[in-house]
């Protein structure tokens, strides 16, 4: 199709969309009492492309839980400590920095050691800092993957690439392509759910997949009994069967216009959006509302705690969708890039997290979920064993951002529990031993959901498009 085929066919669409929109009541009634009078029996529909599709071959989990902690998380302050480091803390570097990375404020910079202390937990004897006292407890049940790698420092193009697996072309996030891939298990839902998302659209969208695989944004989580949690998911001022009228008129309409033009992706999401958005007004707002459940399920989340209510209340959604057959949910927690006050600043945000995470696993654990429902934690890259910058007396020190090695873990979802994988060196900024891309972590998520990362393409701009593009390996030894 050449461009004017499309703008015109945009025309159209944009025309028939205003005008539906743009209908007076009277006038818009009367079409639906005309259309429902004279409606005569339509062909008989392809299945939505939300259906739940088979697998490439047995899965081990049926569902995601991408805990995403933007900024970078310190490795070697939570999870992978190095005794070298710790003994020459303050000294000179013995390592070169980068000569293709910013080395602003580094000149004079010195190792920085732990800020925080580190305690064997569980039976496995997991090395893990105390400022995750509530994760601890589920430390037999954790894999970390001690040796993640990514290909750029810089947050945004970071962020893209642990969303979309690529850091320059407009692509589907992991979302888009699982719910490409299998569809949803709830058709009252979407496949794919984002909770109070902070890393940008183009992160939670679906590119040149058709629209309806896009991550829907829950924007509020009940904190404030005057926000909605998703906008205008409900409309007080008409009932429902008004409501149903009115969407097969705009339907037909829309209809009508796909098959003049034989195929319009857009025009075919929009169907199916409009669609899922009617269904949903029957099933969300009961998920959404936290009122159901007991005051011991509030407390393990840590909901009413100043601290941990919003998190708290992030992750119990996140169960409660994962619960309810969405494929794909992701939790957001922004706050974890400490250039200075580093050892403050994961106080704060481990007492944020730490809780809720922790009544996420214990929660999925009791009602059985945990084994197939794949819970990820982490961030776009970790932080530097040396300082930011040679600090004085008035400032504490923070780290820099390091996408040579860092730190994630999975737990449940068919992945190994009290086990770590990979190795950095003996300061902690460069993976040495088990190196996981972020390409590999695509394609191993995708392989725990049955799912072969070089099958799962789309045809796009003559050639077949992947999560992983042209690389990832599925990280055996991890896998239970």
């Amino acid at each position: 199709m050449n461009s004017f085929d499309s703008q015109k066919n945009n025309s159209r669409r944009s025309f028939l969309q205003s005008s539906a929109c743009g209908f007076g009541s009277l006038a818009l009634n009367a079409l639906i009492q005309q259309q429902a009078a004279g409606r005569q029996a339509s062909p008989t529909s392809s299945p939505s492309p939300l259906a739940a599709k088979q697998t490439h071959f047995p899965a081990r989990a049926k569902r995601i839980v991408f805990l995403f902690m933007q900024g970078g998380p310190s490795q070697i302050d939570l999870f992978d400590y190095k005794p070298e480091l710790a003994r020459r803390s303050g000294k000179v570097l013995p390592y070169n920095l980068p000569e293709i990375e910013a080395t602003v404020g580094l000149e004079n910079t010195r190792l920085l050691g732990p800020t925080s202390e580190f305690w064997h937990q569980g039976e496995c004897g997991l090395y893990m800092s105390n400022l995750l006292p509530y994760t601890a407890r589920h430390a037999d049940n954790l894999c970390i993957l001690r040796g993640m790698q990514a290909d750029s420092p810089n947050h945004p193009v970071a962020i893209r690439q642990l969303h979309t697996g690529n850091i320059l072309d407009v692509v589907p996030s992991m979302g888009a392509w699982l719910s490409y891939g299998l569809g949803t298990e709830n058709q009252q839902l979407p496949s794919y759910i984002t909770i109070i998302p902070g890393e940008g659209e183009r992160n939670f969208g679906s590119a040149f997949l058709p629209a309806i695989h896009q991550g829907t944004a829950i924007q509020h989580v009940g904190s404030s009994p005057d926000k909605a949690p998703i906008r205008h998911l409900t409309d007080s001022s008409i009932s429902k069967d008004v409501q149903r009228r009115r969407i097969d008129l705009i339907q037909s309409m829309n209809r009508r216009q796909l098959n003049r033009l034989e195929t319009d992706q857009q025009m075919e999401g929009v169907i199916e959006s409009f669609e899922l958005a009617f269904r949903m007004q029957t099933e969300t707002p009961g998920l959404v509302d936290l009122s159901s459940e007991s005051k011991s399920t509030l407390d393990l989340y840590g909901i009413g705690d100043s601290a941990t209510d919003t998190f708290g209340r992030q992750c119990l959604l996140a169960r409660r969708f994962a619960e309810a057959g969405v494929r794909f949910v992701q939790v957001s927690l922004n706050g974890w890039d400490h250039h200075g006050k580093i050892a403050e600043g994961l106080r704060k945000e481990c007492l944020t997290c730490d809780k809720p995470v922790a009544g996420l696993l214990t929660d999925l654990k009791a009602r059985g979920l945990l084994e197939d429902t794949l819970v990820v934690w982490g961030g776009e890259f970790g932080r530097t064993p040396h300082t930011q910058q040679n600090n004085g007396a008035s400032q504490a020190p923070g780290r820099e951002h390091n996408h040579h090695g860092f730190t994630m873990w999975m737990a449940g979802g068919g992945v190994k529990g009290g086990m770590t994988h990979g190795s950095t060196d003996h300061f902690g900024y460069h993976a040495v031993d088990g190196k996981v891309h972020i390409n590999d972590l695509h394609a191993t998520m995708l392989h725990l959901m049955g799912l072969d990362h070089e099958r799962l393409t789309f045809e796009h701009h003559g050639r077949p498009f992947r999560l992983t593009d042209v690389a990832g390996n599925v990280v055996n030894e991890v896998l239970a």
